[in-house]
């Protein structure tokens, strides 16, 4: 009876012990499928999108490919009467083609343009002229609201086009009083690395393309006066592609504003050519992004006011770029400046 009690022990200890190996032996193929799937495919994304201030599209350092955002298939709605931020014009539909893809700007039956419609007020003054434009704003709602609590309301603010709640903040820098550009999204040298978002306006594309990407673009809010590029190093620089850009937008109403990211950029000649009015910034105001430069950078921005009357600055909504510049305007009158929107230097007089 011993004997078969440890012949039955044996048996099963036997058995157990095999089906231990099985299961270690199944456990590491499987670890083993999945290094070579994950090594094969990369490791699977969520399917949750979320946009981080220092990921935005349009960051100057931004290298990442941002994704597609909630408002990509939302349009705006049609727009049948006039509407106002306050005493600020955000919609005139004599100024507006109500089309498929939403509300695009155009010239009125009477001759107004969008640019004048929806330019902020200038002061009539002879002092130097400065303007500012901070972009980025209606990604990051806590940067964006940062912005509208903090900088005066002559800074120019330009807006990128994908988030799906962008005309309400536009909405309120209209009513405290801030010109509104809309950003558009270019193609950079490095793209896709540096990737402005869907409906990039690509350099070597076909026309009709680009022209269906900005329309796009156009149709997500009303009440910007003009437009300015979003990264777009490589389209700037590219005068075949841009042309046909400016056209556009020259009979849509609209004015330029190239905030002087792309070295090579073309913008100041083609939009001559094609008579669109137009204007460069004179400065980055926070390519380095510390205080003491961007202090350095305004008061360069003054040089060049009073050497010509009049200069244009670009900036990003960074919290230390926003900080500046609004501690900056505060004494910008007692130097003898003036802060004024964009539309005020764009339309100015040649001489």
């Amino acid at each position: 009876m011993a004997a078969a009690a440890d012949s039955a022990e044996g048996f099963a200890a036997s058995k157990a012990g095999r089906a231990l190996a099985f299961a270690s032996s199944f456990t590491i193929c499987l670890l083993a499928a999945g290094s070579l799937a994950i090594t094969l495919f990369g490791h699977p994304a969520p399917p949750a999108i979320t946009l981080e201030l220092a990921d935005m599209p349009g960051a100057p350092s931004h290298a990442a490919s941002p994704a597609a955002s909630v408002a990509e298939e939302q349009a705006a709605a049609p727009v049948t009467q006039p509407l106002y931020a306050g005493k600020a014009l955000v919609a005139d539909p004599a100024l507006i083609e109500n089309s498929a893809s939403g509300p695009l700007p155009r010239i009125a039956d009477d001759g107004r343009r969008p640019m004048q419609a929806y330019a902020a007020p200038a002061p009539v003054s002879a002092k130097f002229k400065i303007a500012i434009v901070v972009s980025g704003l209606g990604v990051s709602a806590s940067a964006t609201k940062a912005a509208l609590d903090s900088l005066p309301g002559a800074v120019t603010l330009g807006f990128a086009p994908y988030a799906g709640d962008v005309g309400e903040w536009v909405s309120q820098a209209r009513g405290k009083g801030h010109e509104v550009l809309l950003q558009i999204p270019m193609e950079p040298f490095d793209f896709p690395d540096s990737d402005p978002g869907p409906h990039t306006l690509r350099a070597g594309q076909d026309e009709a393309a680009n022209i269906q990407r900005l329309t796009w673009a156009l149709s997500r809010f009303t009440g910007y006066a003009g437009v300015t590029n979003l990264l777009g190093q490589r389209f700037l620089s590219d005068s075949s592609a841009l042309s046909p850009t400016l056209t556009y937008l020259n009979r849509r109403g609209l004015y330029f504003f190239d905030n002087g990211a792309a070295a090579q950029s073309v913008a100041p000649g083609v939009a001559a050519q094609v008579g669109i009015p137009a204007v460069q910034s004179n400065t980055t105001l926070d390519g380095i992004q510390t205080a003491l430069e961007i202090d350095r950078r305004l008061l360069e921005l003054e040089t060049q006011a009073r050497s010509t009357g009049s200069a244009v600055g670009a900036a990003f909504l960074y919290p230390v770029s926003v900080s500046r510049i609004a501690a900056w305007a505060k004494g910008l009158e007692a130097r003898g400046f003036v802060l004024v929107p964009v539309s005020a230097i764009v339309n100015q007089p040649k001489t």
